[in-house]
């Protein structure tokens, strides 16, 4: 055999070698990609995202969509020739595992997790929409989750209402740590409670343990709210806060005349909370992605994402800057009347 021949036969063998080797070679990474995005003015899966029912609605146009970011599997065992894959793509991210399952955390924990904050942002969006119209939402402190192996477990349940501590009355989540840390640890506090499974209102006393020096009694205090009307969020298969800016868009243009759109076609992302503060999310660069592929014309950002998004803009997208839904809804109006200079942009830094 030649030497050219024998020395391409190696090489060719070298390289399948490899190649097999990459591909049965699992690495401690997963893959980000841009994901679906959704309209909260329109239909998913045959039913409408937002249904509001026990208060006038009005005929919407344009489109609000909400996006997400696609990841692979917990248990998908990626392998060094995707990985290298992943790192060369634009429109693709490779990260250590651990940034999206953490350890100590099963898939289904994490599952779980996301899915609260889900429901959770549904809430506040809700909340967030109605006060921005001036509508009334009445509130009260709840027992939120009750810590396994903590003081009041088997006392205090999740779904209690805790009307007061030591006789002062609550009125937020945060009070309730404020009254249970004035005491020392092993101390007992009083709790005034109206059951979540029924009855009147009870006093019920729970002993504290020490957590970093400070009393606590192993509950974490939550907010729940009572609606006026009844509105819905109908989306399967998402996880996590961030469509909560969104969804609080697409609730208020359902509610009010004004088409909010004016029948364009804006897309965006942000967590909220009750008060309207728009926050963070994670996967910026994916989520815009995704909305220029949609054929979203704008991208409402939240305003500590900005730098992060603008550093590498989808072309035929404009980036607009928001911190409260109150920011969105300006920006909403300047983008249906034509006024787009005055636009609050993401800064290239």
């Amino acid at each position: 055999m030649p030497r050219r021949t024998a020395t391409l036969l190696t090489s060719t063998l070298l390289l399948i070698a490899l190649l097999c080797a990459g591909v049965l070679m699992s690495v401690p990474y997963a893959e980000m990609s841009p994901g679906p995005t959704v309209n909260t003015l329109a239909e998913h899966d045959g039913e409408p995202v937002v249904q509001i029912s026990g208060h006038r609605t009005y005929p919407v146009s344009g489109h609000l969509n909400m996006t997400t970011v696609r990841v692979t599997g917990a248990d998908y065992p990626m392998n060094l020739i995707e990985a290298i894959s992943g790192w060369l793509s634009n429109d693709d991210q490779v990260v250590p595992r651990e940034t999206i399952y953490p350890k100590g955390q099963s898939a289904q924990q994490v599952d779980r997790q996301n899915a609260e904050e889900f429901t959770q942002s549904q809430d506040s969006a809700k909340v967030a929409a109605l006060r921005a119209l001036h509508i009334p939402v009445a509130s009260r402190v709840v027992v939120g989750t009750v810590l396994k192996g903590g003081a009041a477990e088997g006392t205090l349940h999740a779904g209690d209402v805790i009307d007061a501590v030591d006789g002062t009355p609550v009125k937020e989540p945060a009070d309730v740590a404020k009254l249970v840390t004035k005491h020392h640890p092993g101390q007992t506090v009083e709790f005034t409670v109206t059951p979540a499974k029924g009855g009147g209102q009870r006093r019920l006393t729970v002993g504290t343990k020490a957590q970093d020096g400070r009393a606590v009694v192993g509950i974490q205090a939550a907010a729940a709210h009572s609606f006026p009307f009844t509105i819905d969020i109908k989306l399967a298969d998402v996880g996590g806060p961030s469509a909560g800016l969104m969804f609080s868009l697409g609730i208020i243009d359902k509610l009010t005349p004004t088409d909010l759109t004016g029948g364009t076609f804006v897309a965006g992302t942000g967590t909220i909370d009750d008060d309207g503060k728009v926050g963070p999310i994670g996967g910026i660069a994916l989520k815009a992605i995704a909305a220029r592929d949609a054929g979203a014309r704008f991208f409402l950002t939240p305003k500590d994402n900005c730098a992060a998004a603008a550093k590498d803009t989808p072309a035929g997208l404009r980036l607009v800057k928001v911190g409260t839904l109150d920011d969105a809804l300006a920006a909403l109006k300047d983008i249906r009347e034509g006024k787009t200079g005055a636009l609050p942009a993401c800064p290239v830094h």
